[in-house]
C-alpha cells in the first residue's frame, strides 16, 4: 500500500472522528425532527382561535418609572398622557420646566409678567397682579437674582381623558438672591450677596395633543 493511501485513510479517519465530536456537542437537524412539547392546554387555544402564548411586553416605561413609582397613580396619568400624546416625555417636560420656574419667578420678582402672561391661567395671573400692585401700593421693589434649580421632583400627575387634560405638580427648590428696598431705596428684606432657597410647588396644565405645545401655570403653592 502506497504512502498516498496510507495518508488518505488516516484524514479520513480524523475527518469522521471531528464530525463525530460535533454532533455529541451540537447536536443535528438532519431528516425528521420531533415538533416541539406543547404546554398543556396549547391545543385547546388553538381551536379557540387565540395565540399560543402570551406576548411579553417591555418593562416599565423607565421615562416614566424614573419620576414616579411605578403603578401609581401618577404613573399611570403619564401613561395615559403618552397614550394621548405619543410625542410627549417626560423628562423633557421637566427641563421644560425647569427654564419655565426661572422665566416666571423673576418676572414675578421684578414686577412685570407681560412676557410670561400667556403661560399663566387667569387665575395665577391674578394673584400675581395682586400682589405686585400691593408692592408697588407699599413703595416696594425687589432686586433679584436667580442662581439656579437644586432640586425639581415631579410630585404627582393626574389625567382627565374626557377633556384630554393633563396636569403635572413639580416641587422646586431655587436657589437666588433677593432684597427688598423701600421708596427710598433702603433695604428692608434680605441680602444681596446672601443665596437663599425658595421652595415651590407648581401645577402645569395642558390639553394632550393639541397643536400649542406650551404648558400653563395653574396652581401655585409651597
Amino acid at each position: 500500500m502506497s504512502s498516498a493511501i496510507i495518508q488518505l485513510l488516516v484524514l479520513a479517519g480524523i475527518a469522521v472522528f471531528l464530525i463525530l465530536r460535533l454532533r455529541s456537542v451540537l447536536g443535528t437537524r438532519d431528516g425528521f425532527e420531533k415538533p416541539p412539547i406543547q404546554p398543556p392546554g396549547a391545543d385547546e387555544t388553538r381551536r379557540r382561535g387565540r395565540p399560543e402564548f402570551d406576548v411579553i411586553e417591555g418593562g416599565p416605561d423607565r421615562d416614566i418609572t424614573d419620576h414616579v413609582e411605578d403603578g401609581s397613580d401618577a404613573a399611570k396619568a403619564l401613561a395615559a398622557m403618552k397614550m394621548a400624546e405619543p410625542g410627549y416625555n417626560v423628562t423633557e417636560f421637566l427641563d421644560g420646566a425647569r427654564g419655565a420656574y426661572e422665566m416666571i419667578l423673576m418676572a414675578f420678582e421684578s414686577g412685570d409678567i407681560s412676557d410670561v402672561r400667556d403661560f399663566l391661567s387667569p387665575e395665577v395671573a391674578e394673584a400675581f397682579d395682586t400682589v405686585i400692585a400691593h408692592r408697588e401700593a407699599e413703595g416696594l421693589t425687589i432686586e433679584a437674582n436667580f442662581v439656579g434649580v437644586r432640586e425639581i421632583t415631579l410630585a404627582d400627575a393626574a389625567f382627565d381623558r374626557e377633556r384630554s387634560e393633563g396636569e403635572v405638580t413639580v416641587r422646586f427648590v431655587g436657589e437666588l438672591t433677593s432684597v427688598v428696598r423701600n421708596a427710598e431705596g433702603d433695604i428692608v428684606e434680605g441680602n444681596a450677596t446672601e443665596i437663599k432657597r425658595q421652595k415651590d410647588v407648581w401645577t402645569f396644565s395642558r390639553e394632550m395633543g393639541a397643536k400649542d405645545p406650551n404648558w400653563i401655570l395653574v396652581a401655585t403653592g409651597e
